[in-house]
């Protein structure tokens, strides 16, 4: 019977204990899904006013003034760079695009409109030579592709213009929420020690040493994931410079450090410049240089998929099995800040579990 009472109450304290924490993960998840976009401003204002904090006292001190005042001047030293950086990239992103534009008709003449001439014309060629019931269902099947793609054109107009307006709507609050960043990184910056020291006195000393132990985790944690997707950026830059002055491609390097610097979009990566790249140069007839480049995106993707969990799990202590999940599941549930922001969160969970401060798993 003693038996019997000790599995009973081991299956209702598993239970509770199931229980409490699915709770607590649904809270969470909750705060994350939808509170995130309410409190985001003010975070990076906090964000930015912590990364501005040493400076502060380095510039209060050699400077002999009030903290308050350094404060103020480094935070709109910091927004005046960032600015000045963004619009720069802004204006060579803008020039970039225009450029491109200006050459598409070019192409167009150029290569594109040769190339479909000459497949139109193989094609009368090919069709003259078969039989006329054959050549009226090739035409009427013509007929329906071109009504497709049209239609699909057609919905696809819909959707950009419905796109854009949304954009074009959400701007005015995401000016807004930029806005309250910027002020709010001033108060914060301004009044750093008075802020945190409020919030830790709300909490019991055993909980501010946790906190204290999360943030200096989740911190070197952060790093060690720059630092890692740094050396994958290496990694991928090395591979397309390799690759394309095999290829023979003209400026090869400048080439392969733009792509590794867009393979690190999640959503786009090294295929959002490669696959364009090879369907052109087959539509312009180049099927030699169209199967190299497909060759070299399809290395670079297959060993960045490979690499990415283990030089990541390395780095934040997760077996690469565990990493992958958690990127995939991160991405699907909360984007790119579920992509970096699930396996950061595991890892610390198996950290202070490891220390013995929670106790989820065994």
């Amino acid at each position: 019977m003693d038996s019997l009472g000790e599995n009973v109450e081991r299956r209702k304290r598993f239970i509770i204990n199931f229980m409490y924490w699915l709770i607590i993960g649904g809270i969470v998840f909750l705060l994350l899904k939808y509170g995130l976009t309410y409190i985001m401003p003010f975070l990076i204002g906090f964000g930015i006013a912590w990364i501005l904090r040493k400076p502060i006292r380095f510039l209060a001190d050699k400077c002999r003034i009030k903290q308050s005042i350094a404060a103020v001047l480094l935070v709109i030293v910091f927004y005046g760079a960032a600015g000045t950086l963004l619009s720069l990239l802004g204006i060579r992103i803008v020039t970039a695009c225009m450029d491109l534009f200006a050459a598409i008709p070019g192409w167009y003449t150029k290569d594109i409109q040769p190339a479909l001439m000459d497949l139109i014309a193989s094609l009368e060629v090919t069709m003259s030579r078969l039989d006329a019931s054959v050549v009226e269902t090739l035409n009427e099947v013509a007929l329906n592709l071109v009504k497709s793609l049209g239609e699909m054109l057609s919905g696809f107009s819909v959707k950009a213009i419905g796109a854009v307006s949304n954009y074009a709507s959400a701007l005015p609050g995401f000016l807004i929420r930029v806005l309250f960043a910027v002020i709010s990184s001033f108060f914060f910056a301004v009044d750093y020690e008075k802020v945190t020291g409020f919030a830790m006195r709300q909490m019991k000393e055993k909980h501010q040493k946790m906190v204290i132990v999360v943030k200096d985790y989740v911190v070197n944690t952060l790093f060690k994931c720059v630092r890692s997707y740094a050396l994958i950026m290496f990694i991928t830059f090395v591979e397309l410079s390799i690759g394309l002055t095999v290829l023979g491609i003209e400026n090869s390097v400048f080439i392969a450090l733009c792509i590794a610097v867009f393979d690190i979009l999640p959503v786009l990566g090294t295929g959002g410049i490669m696959i364009p790249w090879v369907v052109l140069e087959a539509i312009q007839g180049n099927y030699p240089l169209a199967l190299g480049l497909l060759a070299v995106y399809l290395v670079v993707t297959v060993i960045r998929n490979i690499i990415e969990p283990k030089i990541v799990g390395s780095q934040v202590g997760l077996h690469p099995l565990v990493t992958l999940m958690s990127m995939f599941i991160g991405a699907q549930l909360f984007g790119v800040l579920g992509l970096f922001g699930l396996p950061i969160t595991l890892s610390l969970l198996k950290n202070l579990n490891d220390q013995g401060v929670i106790h989820i798993f065994k």
